[in-house]
Protein backbone atom coordinates (compact mmCIF):
# COMPACT_ATOMS: atom_id res chain seq x y z
CA UNK A 1 0.00 0.00 0.00
CA UNK A 2 1.48 3.34 -1.02
CA UNK A 3 -0.51 5.68 1.21
CA UNK A 4 -2.38 5.86 4.44
CA UNK A 5 -6.10 6.31 4.88
CA UNK A 6 -5.54 10.00 5.61
CA UNK A 7 -4.08 10.53 2.11
CA UNK A 8 -6.65 8.53 0.15
CA UNK A 9 -8.81 10.62 -2.15
CA UNK A 10 -12.40 11.36 -1.15
CA UNK A 11 -13.65 9.38 -4.14
CA UNK A 12 -12.14 6.51 -6.04
CA UNK A 13 -14.16 7.42 -9.11
CA UNK A 14 -15.93 4.04 -9.11
CA UNK A 15 -19.03 4.23 -11.30
CA UNK A 16 -20.50 0.79 -10.66
CA UNK A 17 -20.08 -2.22 -8.36
CA UNK A 18 -20.77 -5.81 -9.43
CA UNK A 19 -20.64 -8.83 -7.16
CA UNK A 20 -20.24 -11.97 -9.26
CA UNK A 21 -20.22 -15.65 -8.49
CA UNK A 22 -20.67 -18.94 -10.32
CA UNK A 23 -23.54 -21.38 -9.94
CA UNK A 24 -24.60 -24.70 -11.41
CA UNK A 25 -28.25 -23.79 -10.70
CA UNK A 26 -28.67 -20.59 -12.71
CA UNK A 27 -32.44 -20.83 -13.26
CA UNK A 28 -33.11 -21.65 -9.58
CA UNK A 29 -30.82 -18.87 -8.36
CA UNK A 30 -32.45 -16.31 -10.68
CA UNK A 31 -35.91 -17.36 -9.49
CA UNK A 32 -34.84 -17.03 -5.83
CA UNK A 33 -33.47 -13.50 -6.28
CA UNK A 34 -36.11 -12.22 -8.73
CA UNK A 35 -39.37 -13.88 -7.68
CA UNK A 36 -38.38 -14.43 -4.05
CA UNK A 37 -36.49 -11.28 -3.13
CA UNK A 38 -37.87 -8.94 -5.77
CA UNK A 39 -34.69 -7.96 -7.63
CA UNK A 40 -34.98 -7.32 -11.37
CA UNK A 41 -33.21 -9.03 -14.23
CA UNK A 42 -31.08 -6.29 -15.77
CA UNK A 43 -29.16 -8.18 -18.42
CA UNK A 44 -28.64 -11.73 -19.66
CA UNK A 45 -25.92 -13.20 -21.86
CA UNK A 46 -25.41 -16.62 -23.37
CA UNK A 47 -22.42 -18.57 -24.65
CA UNK A 48 -19.72 -16.00 -24.05
CA UNK A 49 -16.65 -18.27 -24.14
CA UNK A 50 -18.78 -21.05 -22.62
CA UNK A 51 -20.40 -18.82 -19.99
CA UNK A 52 -24.05 -17.89 -19.57
CA UNK A 53 -24.96 -15.22 -17.05
CA UNK A 54 -27.62 -13.02 -15.57
CA UNK A 55 -27.22 -9.66 -13.85
CA UNK A 56 -29.77 -8.80 -11.20
CA UNK A 57 -30.39 -5.67 -9.21
CA UNK A 58 -32.47 -2.56 -8.90
CA UNK A 59 -33.01 -0.53 -12.08
CA UNK A 60 -30.89 2.61 -12.05
CA UNK A 61 -28.73 1.48 -9.13
CA UNK A 62 -24.96 1.48 -9.52
CA UNK A 63 -24.59 -1.99 -8.04
CA UNK A 64 -25.82 -5.41 -9.07
CA UNK A 65 -25.29 -9.14 -8.73
CA UNK A 66 -24.03 -11.35 -11.52
CA UNK A 67 -24.50 -15.10 -11.58
CA UNK A 68 -22.69 -17.17 -14.18
CA UNK A 69 -22.62 -20.78 -15.22
CA UNK A 70 -20.08 -22.50 -17.43
CA UNK A 71 -20.59 -25.34 -19.85
CA UNK A 72 -17.96 -27.36 -17.92
CA UNK A 73 -19.54 -26.68 -14.50
CA UNK A 74 -18.68 -24.30 -11.70
CA UNK A 75 -16.72 -24.40 -8.46
CA UNK A 76 -18.38 -26.13 -5.51
CA UNK A 77 -20.67 -25.04 -2.72
CA UNK A 78 -20.71 -21.88 -0.64
CA UNK A 79 -17.52 -21.56 1.41
CA UNK A 80 -19.12 -20.90 4.82
CA UNK A 81 -22.21 -19.75 6.68
CA UNK A 82 -20.56 -16.35 7.11
CA UNK A 83 -20.40 -15.50 3.40
CA UNK A 84 -23.40 -13.20 3.38
CA UNK A 85 -25.33 -10.88 1.14
CA UNK A 86 -27.12 -8.48 3.48
CA UNK A 87 -30.13 -6.56 2.18
CA UNK A 88 -31.31 -3.65 4.30
CA UNK A 89 -34.98 -2.78 3.79
CA UNK A 90 -36.72 0.50 4.47
CA UNK A 91 -38.87 -1.13 7.15
CA UNK A 92 -40.29 -4.29 8.70
CA UNK A 93 -43.20 -4.60 6.24
CA UNK A 94 -40.93 -4.66 3.19
CA UNK A 95 -38.59 -7.18 4.80
CA UNK A 96 -41.42 -9.47 5.87
CA UNK A 97 -42.93 -9.26 2.36
CA UNK A 98 -39.70 -10.64 0.90
CA UNK A 99 -39.54 -13.30 3.63
CA UNK A 100 -43.13 -14.31 2.88
CA UNK A 101 -42.39 -14.68 -0.86
CA UNK A 102 -39.38 -16.87 -0.06
CA UNK A 103 -41.57 -18.97 2.23
CA UNK A 104 -44.00 -19.48 -0.66
CA UNK A 105 -41.08 -21.12 -2.52
CA UNK A 106 -40.49 -23.41 0.44
CA UNK A 107 -37.39 -21.51 1.60
CA UNK A 108 -37.31 -21.29 5.38
CA UNK A 109 -35.07 -19.04 7.47
CA UNK A 110 -32.01 -20.59 9.09
CA UNK A 111 -30.11 -19.55 12.19
CA UNK A 112 -27.43 -16.99 11.45
CA UNK A 113 -23.90 -18.02 12.38
CA UNK A 114 -23.29 -14.58 13.91
CA UNK A 115 -25.99 -13.73 16.52
CA UNK A 116 -25.79 -10.02 15.59
CA UNK A 117 -28.21 -10.53 12.70
CA UNK A 118 -30.91 -12.25 14.78
CA UNK A 119 -30.47 -9.83 17.69
CA UNK A 120 -31.15 -6.91 15.34
CA UNK A 121 -34.28 -8.32 13.67
CA UNK A 122 -32.65 -10.03 10.71
CA UNK A 123 -33.80 -13.17 8.94
CA UNK A 124 -31.29 -15.40 7.16
CA UNK A 125 -32.19 -17.53 4.13
CA UNK A 126 -30.05 -19.92 2.08
CA UNK A 127 -30.22 -19.44 -1.69
CA UNK A 128 -30.33 -22.55 -3.94
CA UNK A 129 -26.52 -22.85 -3.77
CA UNK A 130 -26.39 -22.52 0.02
CA UNK A 131 -25.09 -18.94 0.03
CA UNK A 132 -26.83 -16.98 2.74
CA UNK A 133 -28.92 -13.85 2.32
CA UNK A 134 -29.71 -11.79 5.40
CA UNK A 135 -32.82 -9.62 5.31
CA UNK A 136 -32.58 -6.68 7.73
CA UNK A 137 -35.60 -4.51 8.55
CA UNK A 138 -33.73 -1.19 8.34
CA UNK A 139 -30.33 0.29 7.60
CA UNK A 140 -27.91 0.61 10.53
CA UNK A 141 -26.41 3.91 9.40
Amino acid sequence: MTGTIETWPESLGVAQVRIARPTDRLAEVVRFYVEGLGLRELYRFENHAGYDGVMLGLPGAAYHLEFTTHVDGSPGAAPSAENLLVLYFSGDAQMHGAARRLGEFGVEPVAAENPYWNENGGLTFPDPDGWRVVLMPRPVF
